[in-house]
């Protein structure tokens, strides 16, 4: 079903003064659980409010439903102690919430099983793991297609995703969730702020240009021109404020894809930590307030917490008439180590629940790029640029499911990822 396809360009940033991979690894291959298996699977954690031996999580719910973000870190990836895998996963669309569960517990398997089936094992360039992410992203959205009894045809979910091997990072993106490295400046010590993924909307020149390309709309409402969307050639909905997404397959034939980008960055020993975000986060504070807020955190294991408070006081200073989005975020510190201090949720660290499993934590919190990094805050009296690329996270559409109150455009100085559904059925569409 459709003919839209993208390369998935690859971006290979090398710092001066790289050291390369460190200690090649021949011949050493995945470790793949099976997914029944993830509940035991040491060092994997998705807590609200967590900490590995190597990041911090956390999330909160906004004021407009279920909390549709979710959250990943995987110490030992693969069974190899070097290997970290983290990511952010914001849903949006009436079952938005499970799509970017379901992302977070199966696409890593994939990503193992795209890696195994190189036959290169850990030692790949960077060509060769573009191709595994690209891999594990396509077999991801076939899951969704194919999934038994998760309705994804006007749902969906963005993915960043960073694999830390050894002194090399490779990145993976689709969606508006954002990737932000802190490093240290040479000259005062001071920290510096380095986006490492795209945010691909709607006006990003060659997203809007395949989108146009296989019929699709892209314009922005009269209401909130600053918000580029992806439109049905027949229909004014969905409104989907992104260019790719896992899921909506309801756009899948009209440009809307799941190829992620893909970037390389070789660590150096200015490097500090890796922060990954949700759009909740972003569309209130710049990259480099986050890194600032994160490096000065007092303790590691509180960072993404604190960095998250930090953005819900931002929206209710900015935007106080709006409805709080979700926020979630992992902070991945590159010397692999956290403070002594333990968290009261670390005994939470090795679980892994079903999608439709009442006791999932989060059930409980009701261009071609270029290295040009989109800084997406919008402030009050922010440039046109900064509010050209503004992005959107979750969805108003009435009798949603799970009795939520799909409310987003109350109060309408926030943005939603999507506007109304299609009125044609899921049946007519796919046929």
């Amino acid at each position: 079903m459709g003919n839209c396809v993208a390369s998935g360009g690859t971006t290979t940033v090398t710092a001066a003064g790289a050291a390369g991979e460190d200690g090649r690894r021949r011949g050493r291959r995945w470790k793949a659980p099976r997914e029944e298996q993830l509940g035991s699977v040491p060092g994997r954690i998705f807590s609200n409010d967590g900490r590995s031996r190597t990041a911090a999580v956390f999330t909160q719910q906004g004021r407009k439903g279920i909390n549709q973000d979710a959250m990943l870190v995987w110490d030992g990836f693969g069974g190899e102690e070097d290997v970290v895998l983290c990511g952010v996963f914001d849903g949006h669309g009436p079952h938005g919430h499970l799509v970017a569960r379901r992302v977070r517990d199966a696409m890593p398997l994939k990503l193992m099983s795209a890696v195994r089936a190189s036959k290169a094992g850990l030692d790949m360039p960077a060509a060769a793991w573009r191709k595994a992410f690209a891999r594990a992203y396509k077999t991801m959205d076939k899951d969704l297609r194919s999934h038994a009894t998760l309705d994804c045809f006007c749902s969906g979910s963005t993915a960043v995703t960073v694999l830390k091997l050894g002194s090399d990072l490779y990145m993976a993106n689709i969606g508006d969730s954002r990737a932000v490295l802190g490093s240290r400046d040479g000259g005062d010590g001071g920290m510096v702020a380095l986006q490492l993924t795209i945010d691909l909307k709607p006006d990003v020149p060659s997203e809007a240009e395949r989108i146009k390309k296989c019929r699709g709309r892209v314009f922005a409402l009269q209401d909130e021109p600053e918000v580029p969307r992806v439109w049905l050639p027949f229909d004014d909905a969905p409104g989907l404020a992104m260019a790719r997404a896992f899921g909506d397959f309801c756009l899948k034939d009209y440009g809307v894809i799941s190829v992620p980008e893909f970037f390389h960055w070789s660590l150096t020993e200015k490097d500090q930590f890796v922060i990954l975000a949700s759009d909740g986060v972003w569309d209130v504070l710049s990259n480099q307030e986050a890194v600032d807020i994160v490096s000065s955190s007092p303790s590691r294991s509180k960072a993404a917490r604190s960095l998250v408070e930090a953005a819900t006081r931002e929206w209710k200073t900015k935007y106080p008439t709006s409805k709080i989005d979700d926020c979630a975020v992992v902070c991945l510190y590159l010397d692999g180590k956290m403070d002594h201090e333990r968290d009261s949720t670390a005994s939470m660290d090795n679980m892994s629940l079903d999608e439709g499993s009442a006791a999932d934590p989060n059930e409980a919190q009701e261009q071609e790029p270029a290295l040009t990094r989109n800084f997406t805050v919008r402030t009050v009296a922010g440039s046109a640029h900064e509010k050209a690329l503004s992005g959107a996270v979750d969805v108003v559409v009435a009798g949603a499911a799970h009795d939520q109150s799909w409310s987003g455009l109350d109060g309408v100085t926030r943005v939603n990822s999507l506007v109304q559904l299609p009125r044609f059925s899921d049946e007519k569409a796919i046929g």
